[in-house]
């Protein structure tokens, strides 16, 4: 089964899903070493890959540890053209939906077409919108866009709805690394009753707690980054509101 089916499945039966994300200039082996093992023993479900800058070129080390101390999928999460690497299992192609800056709509995609279309990568295209979160973050500094007002949930719905029509296979609502603020319950509810496809959120969830509310609200899978490169043990905590929610929303 590939990946974007095992997605489908969990939706369909009420399974989240928990991401660690990876930045790999944030982590060094033995800090990495400590999340891999977490993250097997609290069976989280994917990781992602990926950062804003690149300082460091070590995609394929961090690939090679994952697969060799866990059997959890790695997906491309790129922050440009040079983080793509043949030997992950996915990609998330990114479409910066929420923004107007055409290279992040189209232009880079077209320049890694050919990387794509020759590698072994599982291609999953994601409407990808940055919702405001108290402060600039690095991903909206990069991307030279204007993120969505965390208080206009109808912009966010028009916006992931029109993804979704464009043929999107996921949305993808960032507040963006660090930021202050997740993004809102009532914007996850509201975009995920309008949609059909599979809600990923993430972005200034630092607590257990937050990654309950964005399941009860509407999330299908959460993803966390900066919260536990500073303490590795929210992936236990976190994967066990997880399981709980299953739960709920399976009953």
């Amino acid at each position: 089964m590939n990946i974007y089916q095992k997605i489908l499945n969990d939706k369909s039966s009420g399974k989240k899903n928990f991401v660690v994300l990876i930045d790999p200039d944030k982590y060094t082996p033995q800090s990495l070493a400590i999340v891999v093992k977490l993250s097997v023993e609290s069976g989280v479900d994917y990781f992602f890959l990926g950062g804003s800058l690149l300082m460091t070129d070590n995609h394929a080390t961090i690939i090679s540890y994952i697969r060799e101390k866990s059997g959890i999928p790695v997906i491309l999460f790129p922050g440009n053209n040079l983080q793509l690497n043949n030997e992950a299992e996915g990609i998330l192609l990114l479409s910066l939906i929420s923004g107007r800056n055409p290279e992040m709509l189209i232009g880079r995609h077209v320049i890694s077409a050919p990387f794509l279309k020759a590698s072994n990568l599982e291609i999953i295209s994601t409407g990808y919108m940055l919702i405001e979160s108290g402060f600039t973050t690095a991903v909206n500094y990069m991307s030279n866009t204007t993120p969505i007002p965390a208080s206009k949930d109808d912009i966010a719905v028009c916006t992931a709805t029109a993804g979704e029509m464009l043929g999107m296979k996921l949305i993808y609502m960032d507040a963006g690394s660090g930021a202050q603020k997740p993004v809102p319950a009532s914007m996850i509810r509201s975009v995920k009753d309008s949609i059909r496809l599979p809600l990923i959120i993430g972005g200034g969830i630092t607590t257990a707690l937050l990654v309950e509310r964005a399941y009860n609200a509407g999330a299908d899978m959460v993803v966390v980054g900066n919260a536990i490169e500073k303490d590795p043990d929210l992936i236990t905590a976190m994967t066990a509101v997880r399981n709980a929610c299953h739960q709920t929303h399976v009953n």
